[in-house]
């Protein structure tokens, strides 16, 4: 079970929006689906969709209302130009991007356990990143997940 809590924040701290509180919730459970699959496939999409629901989160809560829009940006370009402290992430999990398309349509080679694993440990591991960046705790499976 996942769960999402704020954190206690001091008083210069502005919490989370609830949109990128409800995203994380999204991601949390998104992980919590990624760890049950038993298909690397499914493994894999799962994970890919937890750190895109937390990618997400960030933008939702950066982003500037009002502010001139440019035309359609996925959320990594987005994350990019909002949270440049997590760059590599948006990389690794852009460049992602397209495999998961993939497997979701059944093109290109079969998706393998460890490639699965590897890919729901990275998103694990961004999502508790964000988790922090957003000043959020997460839960999965009753135990905080924390950032590496």
């Amino acid at each position: 079970m996942a769960a999402v809590r704020p954190r206690g924040r001091g008083p210069a701290q502005a919490p989370a929006p609830a949109g990128a509180v409800r995203l994380l919730e999204r991601a949390a459970t998104e992980l919590s689906l990624a760890a049950a699959a038993t298909d690397p496939a499914d493994r894999f999409v799962e994970a890919h969709l937890a750190a895109l629901r937390a990618g997400a989160a960030v933008v939702a809560a950066r982003q500037v209302v009002g502010g001139r829009r440019r035309g359609p940006v996925n959320v990594w370009e987005s994350l990019v130009a909002l949270a440049p402290e997590v760059e590599g992430w948006a990389l690794y999990f852009g460049a992602a991007a397209e495999r998961r398309a993939a497997v979701e349509s059944g093109r290109g080679p079969a998706v393998q356990g460890p490639e699965a694993d590897a890919h729901l440990a990275q998103a694990e591991a961004f999502t508790a990143l964000i988790a922090e960046l957003l000043d959020v705790r997460i839960w999965l499976g009753g135990l905080p997940l924390a950032a590496s």
